[in-house]
């Protein structure tokens, strides 16, 4: 095996031992002159200053072709030259960020502007440059070759090892061949070839294009042909060494037999193509000069690039004379210069390479002038979505991006007399054409740029001089040029074995022609060229199209959208479908509790009742009592309606007689009507067969007759329109007594109108009666009401009836009206009212708030009224007696009303004292007598007299009091926000990495980088607002008079709004910047992202669904929106409420939620990630509070105690875990996993600090609430045999539990929001009994309930309270809102006997409790306002509500309308359930 000593590089490093990086990939152009840039720097010179492009090149390069080469130089010659320079030459890759000298066409230009639009404009990208340049005169931009710059055969071998290794086949040191091994093999997206369109067709893709070394090696059929056969030569040698070096290595035959090809090329460069082109001989070779820097130079990028283009002919033949003889006619191939495509013929077999060659060699190229052939100045293919350029044109705007000299200058460099006089510049040249190009200069030669100078010269004396030294100086400079014998490559024998090597050689060990065959034309050739081919001889070529890059897209695209700004609507659609799975659920488990379930008697027969055209109809059972009473029943036994017939002369039924005979018409005179529908017509004979039975044993008649259905259900009076009629009823009955304008209660035309005939003619039912009363039907009140009305005694009310009653109530005196009230309870009607009498009126003012008190206890009040009337010694009263038990209410009689439904407040008595009556949450108190702390009374205190603006100006000022902290969180919060959209917006817009983004989508990377940095901000921070551990310890230090710990959850509710705002900002901005990367050219995306694209030349973007579904971020932001829709629509309030499961479930996708963005923007699209940034300190403080969370969670705890409490409540009583340290207002969240799942509830604990055990009160009002009081039911425990266990997790601290810090504090629970004050009134009392300290002076609790009985349990603690609160510290107010307004009779009624009660025993009626119980809502407003009259020395009263969402608002409201004076501030802290 013979080892190299030394092997060249891929890359071109280390050529130069003390200058390691020139020649490489990537270096730098070597300017031989300054930089001529409009400033100096980088900004390349335009109009006006230079002629316009176009203009220019039909000045310099038009004119006729078919002149042929005066050195009789070949079209091989010429191909050969452009591979050479793709060898040494890569400057096609775009710069970044895009830049572009765009070309305008001068208006009606024949071939690009024909119609005149003077609106076309060819794009032109600028180069790549080294970015480290063009930042200052001192430092012009400078532009890179993206290939090696030595002649090394990286056109062969690639500029890269890995490119190399990609085009090897390993195996006998050969390059890998395609199936016949004479082609390379078609490229398989590994080696980025250049695949640029077919300008004629549009078309484009792989087939045809070959893996070669040079990435433009398939930009032509011609070049393309080049390169194959010097791969095949690769191949011929590496076959040919290995035969004679069987013992080696592949590795060392293709290092080998690389080194070979490599000398061989640099030799026929230098020493047979060059001089040939150039027509003067290259100086002879003196060895290796280190200090020689070859690098290529921008001068010689140009100028080669022209000078070899001036030579393109119009249209090379391949193989003409050789296929079909030297007299055949030619056949050309139009379009020479095109692109290779599958639709286009490129080389598919062998033979095409072998014709191409032979054909080129065969062919005289075109003369060494100025003059362009119209396939390179009008068809060249073009960029971007144009498909055809100017090439002459382009190359000149391509030299003003390089900063080329003028003309002059670059003579001057070169030794060469500059030029003075336009005529000296081409003599051969018609003068025109020179007037022409020294106008467009000003006819200023010093002004005449280097590229049209040099054109236009006689046989190109610049040109040729740039040329010649560029190759000598590559030659001189190139450590491993193979006659450098000193590097140990080559002997020099074999050198000279190279040097007499030529290209004709090559092609003959290859088979492409005989070696006697000659390759350029000469005298005696034996197949001469027959004519120079012009372009009248060859088809027209396409005319430019403009491509369309969204074409087709746009219905997409307007879909995609449409659909992802639907998915919150989806997910709401899912959530009502779960919504209503879950309330069915319900629904069964609410009927599977129901104990005692009615079954259908056997008598009582099954209909559909039809209840009217637009309702639904429904399953009854009837039944005939013999009271002469038909009842409708539903399902479970629960009585629907009852219709008496005792006052019906006869019954009236009407059948229908249509085909099937199903339904019946049962009429009610005084009510709505029974309409029935039946399956068979066998049950409606069945059912007509019972009732004439039953009415003949009730003697009553039965009329009968028929009628179409329809018109049996046009007759009916149903319940709506019964309703209708009693609407109208009701309506003119409150004109009458209250003298309300007629507009208001509506016309009455007895003449026209006979909905109001039938309306002020109906009478009402007991029923309806006791509907308009809001009472049950058979109770109390309501009987002896409506016997008091029904004067006739038929058992309705007629109108006349009720309005005599109504005026009584409505403007009667205090004497009518307890004389009304006498007569109600005289049962017997002797004028007396007996105790057993005044007793039942007192049990049905009771009943009404569903309070139930023994007889007892009632003949207790009884007696002590009598006896505090001084009628002990009396059975009975008289009227006069009955009126003066009640004188010391005389002013709440007075007041008094009658609640019905419908009353308008028009109708109430403006003559209520205010400062008693006025009330706050609903606007309903009952009354309250001053007691010494003087409550509920007006205040006191001077009020200073303010402007409008002045008290605008104090509530503000209040307002910045009360919520500073909350202000400056989220004022800091915001500001931190808008601060990183304003950086991150800024950075993209003027500061960003040279990518060019922000020229290309401006606008759009604005608005989703600034709203990406704020979205990672605030999904990162929200997690500190759910470390429920963290904030309860935070919550004791300091750091609580700064941060309003209490507001987390509703801090976290903000910022997940406004971080749901910045992620649709985040969509509507990537929207946009999916459009424009649509319509973006994939030479700029690949500048834009260049670890995703590659500009291979086809100039096609990808559709706007690879955006959104095939790439990383599209389809992680696509799942994100889907996650966020999801989890934002099932945390709103109401589908919370009703599946707290699905909303558990749903928030838990926050971890999915995290991960999503962390693979979003882990692509690095268009920046690195930030996201950790912001993520990683909240995730590790969230991540520790969620471990301890979660090493409480697996510690199961044994129930002590369950029990069941009325109302739905269950009562749990646990173990106390080690080290289970709480406050009391603190809450706890519990698992069940005897349920089946492992979903945690909130609960507030009611067990105080000091207790050994810890208690719960739930109450069952959701599923698994009441799925958890089944489980600890008793009938559930015998099944189990013992308790199930809980899993806790908590406490954790919220507002309740400051109520200590407060000298007055306010407790106001409603409903079973009084659990956290359950714990707080069991830790006074026993802080109280032990004399704690305590900064807390008094303590109002305001229970609010709808009757007494929905939590006894309470009443225990409160009834402990009592008896231990010796100083009178706390004040406990009741109020019963199960109660009709407060003017009402009942009300009134039951408020005189509560407070007799009061003011008899010291303790309530209805709870036994020394507080004080109203009847009806508490009146905020006024209770906290007469608060700061007692207690003119506090500043700062606590507020503290849990309750249902209106009692806790309405708490607010009232606050903050006293905070708007100068008095007392009301901190309100509250919780919702």
């Amino acid at each position: 095996m013979e080892l190299l000593p030394s092997v060249q590089r891929y890359d071109g490093w280390y050529n130069n031992l003390l200058h390691h990086g020139r020649g490489s990939v990537g270096a730098r152009l070597l300017r031989l002159l300054p930089a001529n840039y409009a400033d100096g720097v980088y900004q390349a010179l335009q109009e006006p200053h230079v002629p316009n492009a176009r203009q220019l090149s039909n000045m310099v390069a038009r004119g006729p072709s078919g002149l042929p080469s005066r050195r009789n130089t070949t079209v091989l010659a010429v191909f050969f030259g452009f591979h050479v320079l793709s060898e040494i030459l890569g400057t096609e890759k775009p710069g970044c960020p895009a830049e572009f000298l765009n070309i305008r066409i001068p208006s009606g230009d024949l071939v690009f502007d024909p119609e005149g639009t003077g609106a076309v404009v060819l794009p032109f990208q600028r180069i790549h440059w080294a970015l480290e340049t063009g930042q200052s005169p001192n430092s012009p931009r400078e532009q890179t070759n993206e290939v090696t710059g030595w002649l090394d055969g990286s056109s062969i071998y690639g500029p890269s090892h890995s490119w190399s290794d990609a085009l090897r086949s390993f195996s006998g040191g050969q390059l890998a061949a395609g199936p016949s091994g004479q082609l390379p093999k078609e490229t398989d997206g590994r080696v980025p070839m250049w695949k640029a369109l077919d300008p004629s067709t549009g078309q484009g893709g792989p087939r045809g294009i070959y893996d070669l070394g040079n990435a433009w090696g398939n930009e032509n059929r011609f070049l393309q042909a080049e390169s194959i056969a010097w791969f095949r030569y690769h191949n011929h040698l590496a076959t040919e060494l290995a035969q004679a070096r069987p013992s080696w290595s592949d590795e060392d035959i293709f290092q080998h037999t690389r080194k070979k090809v490599i000398a061989t090329f640099q030799s026929i460069v230098l020493y047979e193509w060059l001089p040939a082109l150039l027509g003067r001989a290259v100086p002879e070779y003196t060895g290796y000069q280190q200090h020689m820097d070859p690098s290529l130079s921008p001068e010689f990028v140009a100028a080669a690039e022209l000078f070899l283009a001036t030579m393109v002919p119009a249209g090379p033949v391949p193989l003409w004379a050789l296929v079909q003889g030297c007299g055949a006619a030619p056949h050309p191939l139009s379009c020479p210069c095109l692109p290779i495509s599958p639709q286009s013929t490129g080389v598919q077999q062998a033979e095409d390479v072998d014709g191409l060659l032979l054909g080129m060699s065969s062919q005289i190229a075109e003369r060494e002038d100025n003059i362009l052939v119209e396939d390179l100045q009008d068809y060249w293919y073009g960029p971007l979505k144009y498909s055809r350029t100017d090439f002459m044109a382009s190359w000149l705007q391509r030299g003003r991006d390089l900063g080329l000299p003028t003309y002059n200058q670059a003579r001057e460099r070169f030794g060469l007399q500059p030029l003075q006089d336009w005529m000296d510049l081409a003599p051969h040249l018609e003068q025109e054409v020179l007037k022409n190009v020294a106008d467009l200069y000003a006819n200023n030669t010093a002004r005449l740029e280097m590229l049209p100078g040099g054109m236009l010269e006689a046989d190109s004396p610049l040109f040729s001089a740039i040329i010649l030294d560029q190759f000598v100086r590559l030659r001189d400079g190139d450590r491993f040029w193979f006659e450098n014998t000193k590097n140990g490559l080559f002997t020099e024998a074999e050198a000279r074995e190279i040097r007499n090597t030529t290209f004709r050689d090559v092609l003959a060990a290859v088979k492409v022609l005989r070696r006697s065959l000659p390759v350029s034309p000469h005298a005696g050739d034996p197949c001469p060229q027959p004519q120079q081919l012009t372009a009248e001889l060859l088809a027209n070529c396409t005319p430019m199209t403009v491509l369309d890059y969204f074409e087709g897209s746009g219905a997409g695209f307007g879909i995609i959208i449409v659909i992802l700004f639907c998915l919150p609507l989806v997910s709401l659609f899912a959530a009502w479908i779960v919504a209503i799975l879950r309330k069915r659920d319900f629904k069964k488990l609410e009927k599977k509790k129901a104990s005692v379930r009615w079954e259908v008697a056997s008598e009582a027969i099954h209909a559909m009742e039809w209840h009217g055209p637009k309702t639904d109809s429904s399953p009854v059972y009837i039944q005939l009592q013999a009271d002469k009473v038909l009842k409708v029943l539903d399902g479970r036994g629960s009585v629907l309606r009852s219709i008496s017939l005792k006052t019906h002369g006869r019954v009236e039924v009407i059948l229908s007689s249509n085909k099937g005979n199903k339904a019946l018409l049962l009429k009610s005179p005084k009510e709505y009507d029974l309409v029935l529908l039946f399956n068979e017509e066998a049950e409606r004979s069945n059912f007509m067969g019972k009732l004439r039975e039953y009415l003949r044993k009730s003697c009553l008649d039965l009329l009968v007759s028929e009628m179409k259905e329809q018109s049996l259900l046009k007759r009916a009076v149903t319940q709506e329109q019964r309703k209708q009629i009693l609407e109208t009823f009701f309506r003119h009955l409150f004109a009458q007594v209250l003298d309300i304008e007629k507009s208001d209660a509506g016309e009455l035309n007895f003449e026209s109108s006979q909905k109001a005939k039938e309306s002020l003619t109906c009478e009402l039912s007991r029923a309806e009666f006791a509907e308009a009363l809001g009472l049950k039907a058979h109770s109390m009140f309501v009987d002896s009401m409506f016997s008091l009305a029904d004067k006739d005694g038929n058992g309705y009310i007629s109108f006349r009836e009720f309005l005599d009653i109504l005026v009584v109530f409505m403007k009667g005196s205090s004497e009518e009206k307890s004389k009304v009230m006498f007569r109600m309870y005289d049962i017997d009607e002797n004028g007396f009212l007996s105790k057993e009498e005044f007793l039942r009126m007192l049990r049905s003012f009771i009943e009404i708030s569903n309070n139930c008190l023994s007889r007892e206890q009632a003949e207790q009040v009884t007696e002590s009224m009598f006896r505090a009337s001084g009628f002990q010694d009396r059975d009975e009263l008289t009227w006069e007696d009955f009126h003066y038990m009640l004188r010391d209410h005389d002013s709440e009689l007075r007041f008094t009303q009658l609640c019905i439904k419908g009353q308008r407040e028009k109708g109430r008595s403006s003559g209520s004292p205010q400062g008693l009556w006025d009330g706050g949450w609903g606007g309903s108190a009952a009354p309250v007598p001053s007691s010494p702390l003087h409550l509920y009374t007006e205040a006191q205190r001077k009020k200073y007299q303010r402007n409008k603006v002045q008290q605008k100006i104090q509530e503000f000022k209040r307002f910045i009091e009360n919520y500073r902290r909350h202000i400056v969180c989220v004022v800091l919060f915001s500001a931190i926000t808008a601060g990183l959209f304003v950086e991150r917006a800024y950075y993209y817009a003027f500061a960003s990495p040279s990518t060019g983004i922000a020229q290309t989508t401006f606008v759009g990377i604005i608005i989703s980088r600034g709203s990406a940095a704020c979205v990672s901000f605030m999904y990162s921070y929200i997690l500190l607002t759910m470390c429920r551990n963290l904030i309860t310890v935070l919550r004791e230090t300091f750091l609580n008079h700064y941060i309003p710990f209490d507001a987390a959850v509703d801090f976290h509710r903000w910022i997940a709004m406004a971080a749901l705002i910045f992620s649709v900002l985040h969509t509507a901005g990537h929207i946009v910047n999916v459009y424009i990367f649509s319509v973006t050219p994939l030479s700029v995306l690949s500048c834009l992202f260049s670890s995703v694209f590659m500009n291979d030349g086809s100039q096609l973007p990808q559709k706007y669904y690879w955006w959104v579904f095939q790439s990383i971020p599209g389809m992680t932001g696509v799942l994100l929106l889907i996650i966020l829709a999801v989890m934002y629509v099932f945390a709103t309030h109401h589908f919370r409420r009703v599946s707290f499961q699905a909303f558990w479930i749903t928030h838990h996708l926050y971890v999915l939620l995290y991960v999503l963005v962390i693979i979003h923007g882990s692509y690095a699209l268009v920046q690195q990630p930030r996201f950790h940034i912001y993520f990683i300190i909240p995730a590790l403080i969230y991540g520790a509070d969620k471990l301890l969370s979660l090493s409480r969670k697996k510690v199961e705890i044994n129930v002590v105690k369950a029990e069941l409490l009325p109302s739905g409540v269950t009562h749990l009583r646990f173990q106390r875990p080690q080290d289970f340290d709480y406050k009391s207002g603190q809450w706890v969240r519990i698992a069940c996993m005897a349920l089946g799942t492992t979903e945690y509830h909130p609960f507030t604990l009611t067990s105080a600090p000091h207790e050994d055990t810890l208690s719960l009160h739930i109450r069952a009002v959701g599923p698994w609430t009441t799925r958890l009081r089944e489980l600890y039911a008793p009938e559930s425990l015998a099944v189990l045999g013992k308790l199930p266990k809980l899993y806790l997790d908590g406490p954790f601290g919220e507002g309740h539990q400051e109520w200590h810090k407060f000298e007055v504090s306010v407790l106001v629970g409603g409903g079973i929001g009084v659990t956290p004050f359950a714990s707080i009134l069991k830790d006074l009392v026993f802080k109280s009994s032990i004399n704690s300290k305590l900064m807390c002076k008094k303590i109002y609790f305001i229970w609010v309930t709808r009757t007494q009985r929905q939590f006894e349990w309470l009443a225990d603690i409160i009834r402990e309270v009592e008896e231990a609160d010796k100083n009178e510290l706390v004040s406990v107010h009741i109020y019963i809102t199960q109660l009709a307004e407060k003017f009402d009779l009942r009300t009134t009624m039951l408020y005189i006997c509560e407070r007799h009660f009061q003011k008899v025993l010291n303790k309530s009626l209805f709870t036994g409790l020394r507080s004080i119980t109203h009847f009806g809502r508490p009146p905020f407003v006024p209770f906290f306002d007469s608060l700061q009259e007692v207690h003119p020395e506090v500043h700062k009263i606590g507020v503290f509500s849990c309750g249902p969402p209106g009692m806790t608002k309405s708490v607010e409201k009232a606050c903050q309308q006293l905070n708007k004076k100068d008095q007392a501030y009301f901190a309100h802290h509250y919780e919702n359930f």
